[in-house]
């Protein structure tokens, strides 16, 4: 899939080391025993996570696998102290979230613009000889070297913001109703997994308000076993306060695939079922008003639904009203973030570790049985 939307990048990370105390004596014409004057060293740089809102997905790491930050300067003469090492700032979107690539625990994420995380400290720079003067020991001929680096490979997962995220089968209508109330233009054509990467749009509602609605790639029977897209895309609805189903009305039973859907969430994640729901019965501009109050009869009792059409704009103001209540109603919930599988694989070269495929979150290697070695 050849796209610029990268949601799962993995990186090695190296904050920089510390810089040595000096040793140093001072020494000037008439002063010939001045004492010791050895600064201390310069503390390394840190490795820093920022949110930034001008970024809308991770491609920007996808080839940049490996930050080091610098190291911190040597003490000198005169007590001076070193130069502290240089930071190095990971911009990534709003919504980032950093697990730790061996073991899969959650480290942090990012959700407001400017949010800055330290992820690696940098070393302590070693204190001068000037620190260790005494009464007794007036010479000290020694120093603190400065604090190590600090390693680690972090996996970045990119879980979008909004407010409601669109549910539903392929070639459900979800990418044209998102087209028809907000700005967005998603890719939209008669054929099933149009929508290949997640998209967001705002939509505009009264007094000059707003909210944001989230479409991603539509999910099929069988999905937690990787048929069609699979789940991969379901963490960018996981910050939603809502979940809008949406069945066409043409389907052969309504209350069956919205059972299939919802299904498919809890082998994802038990807690998307805890959200909010909404079901929109798409395509409704073929029906008239008797098959339309035939039809929801059919419909499921547990949650508000509604007949919409994107092409027609029926219902589509009243839709509009009826998830702005919704997500009225809905309580901030934090969220939390539960550990990754990490995948255990035997890495035999450094190179091999960078050989990382983010459309499947794995490590894939090349298959050295099917090249012919030279005797």
């Amino acid at each position: 899939m050849n796209s610029n939307f990268i949601d799962y990048v993995k990186i090695f990370c190296r904050s920089g080391k510390g810089g040595s105390g000096s040793t140093h004596f001072h020494r000037e014409k008439y002063i010939p025993k001045g004492g010791p004057d050895g600064g201390d060293g310069g503390r390394g740089g840190h490795i820093i996570l920022r949110a930034n809102k001008n970024y809308w997905t991770l491609i920007h790491l996808k080839y940049a696998r490996h930050i080091f930050a610098g190291n911190g300067g040597n003490g000198g003469s005169s007590r001076s102290f070193g130069k502290d090492g240089e930071d190095k700032i990971i911009e990534v979107p709003c919504g980032t979230v950093v697990h730790d690539a061996e073991t899969g625990e959650f480290i942090c994420d990012v959700t407001e613009d400017g949010q800055e995380v330290i992820l690696l400290k940098g070393g302590r720079g070693g204190l001068g000889n000037w620190h260790f003067r005494t009464a007794t020991n007036q010479t000290p001929r020694f120093a603190q070297p400065g604090e190590p680096m600090q390693e680690r490979t972090v996996i970045l997962e990119l879980k979008v913001l909004g407010d409601v995220g669109l549910v539903g089968f392929p070639n459900a209508g979800k990418s044209t109703l998102l087209a028809s109330i907000s700005a967005a233009k998603p890719e939209i054509a008669n054929y099933p997994f149009t929508t290949l990467v997640p998209n967001l749009g705002i939509v505009s509602y009264r007094d000059n308000r707003s909210f944001c609605m989230a479409d991603i790639p539509g999910i099929i029977e069988g999905a937690h076993e990787g048929r069609g897209l699979g789940l991969r895309f379901l963490r960018h609805i996981e910050r939603n306060s809502i979940l809008l189903f949406m069945i066409p009305a043409d389907c052969n039973d309504i209350k069956k695939e919205y059972d299939i859907l919802l299904n498919e969430l809890q082998q994802y994640n038990p807690e998307l079922i805890e959200k909010q729901r909404i079901l929109a019965i798409t395509k409704c501009d073929m029906l008239d008003s008797e098959l339309i109050e035939e039809l929801k009869k059919e419909l499921p009792t547990e949650i508000p639904s509604i007949c919409i059409s994107s092409l027609s704009g029926l219902n589509l103001t009243e839709l509009k009203d009826l998830i702005w209540q919704k997500i009225n109603e809905t309580p901030i919930k934090e969220i939390v973030h539960k550990p990754i599988e990490i995948q255990k694989t035997n890495k035999t070269s450094p190179s091999e570790i960078d050989d990382f495929d983010e459309e499947e979150g794995t490590d894939s290697f090349p298959n050295f049985d099917e090249f012919e070695w030279d005797d």
